[in-house]
């Protein structure tokens, strides 16, 4: 039965996108069907920059250590810098450059600047190796790559034929960025007219199956993606007012920067809305909970958003209740599920706030479902409803037809925010793509009565012992009911008489104690016996993770795998 949060937000996009509404739909011929597309839109993220930021001119968009730009300024330094790339280093429109960089507000002017160019915009990921780095450079043949200091110094031993600039943080654009105009060109260069269909960005996949691909959007489909996100926000923000709660209309919006910029997250929903709902971006160079409630109240943070642990330590932290968090009202998280516990720890202990939980994929530029308020904490376990005007979801089978409402499929997204293919790469292509537009996400699920997807597991990382499945997410979800458990990762091992039996690795929390015997006995009180790990590895530090913060299962695995075999279990 729908709740009266899902009738208001329905209503509310409804009349959005209604013929003469802000967000009036039209459609765009794609697949061999006619899409839903948000014609109101500019058609290229150039376009994007310069009507947002003209139409915010004079608010803060960017606040980085002691550096603040509005949004006029942000456009202008952008502006300087694409001329600089095309007068002085000769990009045009089609060639790839490289963002090899941490989070900071040059990493934003530098993004908008290459776009501008009619240069696609290489995320490259900030975290890794200076051998992974030039892999990526090398994938995409990268023209130019722009490196801060510390992503140059693992450049430099890792030759490639991408000419790298270096630019600097903590500084004015004008300095940090002063490489890209050192050839000459500057704000008086034309810019290129660009098209919807022309690649803006390439997008690196977490590379858990293998080799990381580079996933190419045109620009259509980037600014259809930002436009849905703003749906969603124009529909939540209209739900409120009706209800009497809205923020001050007076106060800006403000959300804090802690999750990679060079993830899809970070750049879509969080950055790139931004610009269009004329939000002050807070950023973050790396994670910490105090400094993250620091800037909360110096700042008046609005929205908070990041992987499921952050979030969580703020709510648990001994010393939260020191400092004031009462403007930050949403406490956002993707890139995993959280745990069950952390839903009601997290509404219990930040009263004034609701937890909410997105669900998106590089591929789809981070659209998908959403889960918010009071409809996740009635279901914490679902990652929400398909996000109107744009998004088709569908649970699929082996052979690409629909199946009904409740059983478990392969979790397929269709919309004309998904990307066009990863780059020289048709095989991979092909088989993620159906020729019907689906996007094959490789996560199973199911759709309940009312709509809602619940993720069950990965396609390929279910366990199935003895002709019975395990899903390794619900084992992960009661280990880290216990608590002690910091951290936990469930897996399969082989077995010569089920076939494959559950085991997991966890870190427990300093001093807790907690050996393998009682977390057993724990999990007999809450999972059946046959869903209970064989055998369980206690560890010391942090579980390794790949770039978008999810565990690395796949290395987990092959390690206690070789361990198990070697032991003759």
């Amino acid at each position: 039965m729908k709740t009266e949060l899902d009738l208001g937000l329905a209503h509310v996009v409804e009349t959005l996108v209604a013929p003469g509404g802000m967000l009036a739909l039209g459609t765009h011929r794609q697949f061999g069907r006619d899409l839903p597309m948000i014609a109101t839109a500019p058609s290229n993220l150039a376009h994007f920059f310069a009507h947002f930021c003209t139409q915010h001119g004079d608010r803060e968009f960017l606040v980085d250590s002691d550096v603040r730009l509005t949004f006029a300024q942000a456009l202008a330094a952008a502006q300087t810098a694409a001329g600089g790339l095309i007068a002085g280093y000769g990009i045009k429109p089609g060639d790839r450059v490289g963002i090899a960089a941490r989070n900071s507000g040059n990493w934003v002017v530098a993004y908008m600047a290459v776009l501008m160019a009619g240069g696609i915009a290489v995320l490259l990921n900030g975290w890794w190796s200076g051998e992974e780095l030039a892999d990526g450079i090398a994938l995409v043949d990268c023209a130019l790559v722009l490196a801060d200091r510390q992503r140059a110094e693992r450049l430099s031993s890792h030759p490639s034929r991408a000419l790298v600039l270096v630019i600097d943080h903590d500084v004015a654009p004008a300095i940090g960025l002063a490489v890209l105009n050192a050839k000459g060109g500057d704000a008086g260069v034309a810019l290129p007219d660009l098209g919807g269909d022309d690649p803006a960005t390439v997008l690196f996949t977490s590379g858990s199956t293998g080799m990381s691909k580079g996933a190419v959007s045109t620009h259509r489909a980037v600014v259809q993606a930002t436009f849905n996100y703003l749906a969603q926000t124009l529909a939540a923000l209209g739900v409120l007012t009706s209800r009497g709660q809205a923020p001050d209309p007076a106060q800006q919006p403000c959300a804090l920067v802690n999750v990679p910029l060079f993830h899809v997250t970070g750049e879509v929903p969080v950055l790139l809305q931004s610009f269009a709902m004329g939000r002050k971006l807070v950023i973050m160079p790396r994670w910490d909970a105090v400094r993250a409630m620091e800037l909360i109240e110096r700042e008046h943070v609005t929205y908070f958003v990041g992987v499921p642990l952050m979030s969580f330590e703020i709510a648990t932290h001994p010393d939260h209740a020191k400092y004031d968090l009462s403007s930050c009202v949403t406490f956002a998280a993707g890139g995993a599920p959280r745990p069950l516990d952390h839903v009601e720890r997290i509404r219990r202990e930040l009263p004034h706030a609701f937890p909410i939980l997105g669900y998106g994929l590089t591929e789809t530029n981070a659209i998908g479902c959403g889960n918010i308020n009071e409809n996740y904490m009635a279901k914490p376990g679902s990652t929400g409803v398909a996000s109107p005007p744009l998004v088709d979801l569908a649970i699929l089978n082996d052979a690409g037809a629909a199946l009904p409402q409740g059983q478990v499929g392969e979790v397929s997204i269709r919309s004309v925010g998904n990307f066009t293919g990863y780059w020289n790469n048709p095989e991979a292509t092909a088989a993620a793509i159906m020729p019907d537009g689906y996007f094959r996400t490789g996560d199973l699920g199911y759709i309940d009565e009312d709509g809602y997807l619940f993720i069950v597991d990965r396609k390929k990382d279910i366990i199935i012992r003895g002709g019975e499945n395990i899903s390794c997410i619900e084992v992960e979800s009661a280990i880290y009911a216990h608590p002690a458990i910091a951290e936990a990762s469930v897996f399969g091992l082989p077995h010569d008489l089920y076939g494959e039996v559950p085991a997991a690795v966890y870190l427990a929390k300093p001093g807790s104690g907690l050996d393998a015997e009682a977390l057993r006995a724990f999990l007999c009180e809450h999972i059946a016996p046959f869903k209970i790990p064989v055998q369980f590895w206690p560890v010391d530090e942090p579980l390794p993770r790949l770039g978008t913060e999810k565990v690395d299962k796949r290395a987990l695995r092959e390690k206690y795998q070789r361990e198990w075999v070697a032991t003759g279990k």
